[in-house]
This record gives C-alpha cells, sequence and structure tokens, in this order.
C-alpha cells in the first residue's frame, strides 16, 4: 500500500492519483508519512518537496535528511490551480461567503477580488479539503470552498471556475519516498537528491561543495541550506543535481563531495518528471572519463602517455 501526507482531496492527495490509483493511506503530517515507510507501515509515500513560489518544503527537507536512510524513486510536477466549487444549484453571483486554507486564498487573492468582490473569505480550514467538506454540508454557512479538483469532485461539489490560481506557472513538485534500495537504471533524463554537511563553517566551505559539481560538468537545479539542529550558525545543505549516480560525471562528484564534507545523505537518483534530457559538456560524458582513465592507467602501467 501507499501512503500520502493528507487528508484526502488535497494536491498532494491529486499528485498520488497520477503515480496510482488503488487505496492509499492519508498521513496527518510529513513526519508520519516519512516514518510509516521507516517502520514498513507502508511501501512509499508521496510528499511535497518544492514549490515553484515558495521554494523547498522544509518538513520534507529536514526529515528526509535525519533518521533512518528513505529513498526518493519518483517525482510528480502537478500545476497549482485551484477551483471555486459549490453547492449544486449555486451560481457564482450567489457566493458571499469562501472558505478555504490561507495558502490557497494568498495564491487566489487577485482572482477573487476581481471576480467575486462581495465575498468574504474564512482562511479557517486545516487544509482546503476541509473546506470542500465543509461546504457540501447543506447547513454550512459557506457557500463555496476554494480547493483542489480532486477534492471537490470528492465531496459532489460543482466548480462555477477553474484555474483560478493568480500565478498560472505555479507548479508544486512531490516525491515518492520508499526504503533504500538499489537507484533504477539512468535514463538520461535524471536527478539527484543530497545532502551535504560541511565539517566546519569557514570560508570558502560553500565553495568547496559547488566546485565538485562545476569542475566535473555537474548542473544543480536546486541547492538550499537548511539548520543543522544541532548549534546555531551550522547549516547543511539540500541539493538537486542534473544526473545520475550511475553517471560517470555524478559519481566523480559524489566522490570529491565526500572528501571535502563532514557527512553526504544520498537520497536518491530518479527520472525527472519533465523527461528534459541532461545537457552534457563533451568533456563531462561517460565516453570521456572513461578515455581519461584509460589514459592514466597506461600513464600508471607503461609510463607512456599515447
Amino acid at each position: 500500500m501507499l501512503g500520502y501526507f493528507g487528508p484526502a482531496g488535497t494536491f498532494t492527495h491529486q499528485a498520488l492519483l497520477t503515480i496510482s490509483s488503488d487505496e492509499a493511506r492519508p498521513f496527518a503530517t510529513v513526519a508520519a508519512a516519512l516514518d510509516a515507510v521507516r517502520a514498513g507501515e507502508v511501501e512509499a509515500v508521496v510528499v511535497p518537496i518544492e514549490n515553484s513560489m515558495e521554494g523547498g518544503v522544509s518538513a520534507t527537507l529536514d526529515n528526509l535528511a535525519s533518521g533512518d536512510r528513505l529513498m526518493i524513486v519518483r517525482e510528480v510536477l502537478l500545476p497549482v490551480q485551484f477551483g471555486l466549487f459549490v453547492r449544486p444549484g449555486t451560481s457564482i453571483d450567489q457566493i458571499r461567503s469562501i472558505v478555504t486554507h490561507p495558502h490557497a486564498y494568498n495564491q487566489t487573492r487577485d482572482w477573487i477580488a476581481a471576480r467575486v468582490p462581495e465575498a468574504q473569505v474564512m482562511t479557517e480550514g486545516g487544509s482546503t479539503a476541509a473546506g470542500a467538506l465543509e461546504v457540501s454540508n447543506p447547513d454550512s454557512r459557506h457557500d463555496a470552498a476554494i480547493c483542489a479538483m480532486v477534492a471537490g469532485q470528492m465531496y459532489g461539489l460543482e466548480a462555477v471556475a477553474s484555474g483560478i490560481a493568480d500565478n498560472e506557472a505555479a507548479v508544486t513538485r512531490f516525491v515518492l519516498v520508499s526504503k533504500q534500495g538499489a537507484p533504477s537504471a539512468p535514463t538520461g533524463a535524471d536527478k539527484t537528491t543530497l545532502v551535504a554537511y560541511m565539517h566546519e563553517d569557514h570560508p570558502g566551505s560553500l565553495q568547496e561543495i559547488l566546485d565538485q559539481f562545476t569542475g566535473r560538468g555537474v548542473n544543480l537545479s536546486r541547492i538550499e541550506s537548511r539548520p543543522t539542529k544541532t548549534t546555531l550558525g551550522q547549516y547543511c545543505f539540500s541539493i538537486d543535481a542534473e544526473g545520475h549516480v550511475l553517471d560517470a560525471r555524478m559519481g566523480e562528484a559524489l566522490t570529491g563531495l565526500h572528501r571535502v564534507c563532514k557527512k553526504v545523505v544520498f537520497l536518491g537518483s530518479y527520472a525527472r518528471a519533465d523527461r528534459v534530457k541532461t545537457r552534457v559538456p563533451a568533456s563531462a560524458t561517460d565516453e570521456a572519463y572513461e578515455k581519461a582513465a584509460a589514459w592514466l592507467q597506461q600513464l600508471r602501467s607503461t609510463g607512456r602517455d599515447a
């Protein structure tokens, strides 16, 4: 069985449904979802890890970096598009009270002000799905809910408007996390996630980490500092790098990180959801690394360089 950061009807639930339509177990927190994988209660869970508007999801990044090791095996990209849902028979001009989660309102505020200016928005729901459940009650004092499509459908509501996010380009990235195991084969459009811990904070310590990727032609798609939760001012770096651990350049980069870092936590190599092929410099291809290794071996064994 799979699990997800719930409740049912949220965007995380919607992301899960793109992977599997089988029954899945919701968990109240990201930490609870990940711990359920560690305990063997579920095979894997879907949790949010990054949002194009707000950056990394700290609860996911921090819980993946600590505790028994887990592995990201897949990612899902989901456009953050909300719908305005009502009880059947309610028209948009009859809406006077809307309920939703504060984050959803922050991302739809301009649309609501322009299209439903007379409505009062209440951000009292614990989630957008909870708002949809509330509106499904015929006795609810609210006329509409701003929520994900899956929540509106789940509670028998009708959409009087869809795609109402103020930023149409907003996307949330979700990951499927399981117990550690051998990574899947490279596809040529892969991503590797890891956490790097410095030996100590000194001038150039971050540059030492970045150099391991730069010198080997590995591009970073995300890097964020996160507190180690040990001492004030002590940080580690959560990183997404383009490539697979079985690629020669990525293997060399990870080896370099292991030399210069106190600890490196490998969180998985997996196919990119957008399937965009990694652009690899000619000097960083597997063939280039193989030729260089053969050249060095010849030097060591014969002293000749040709």
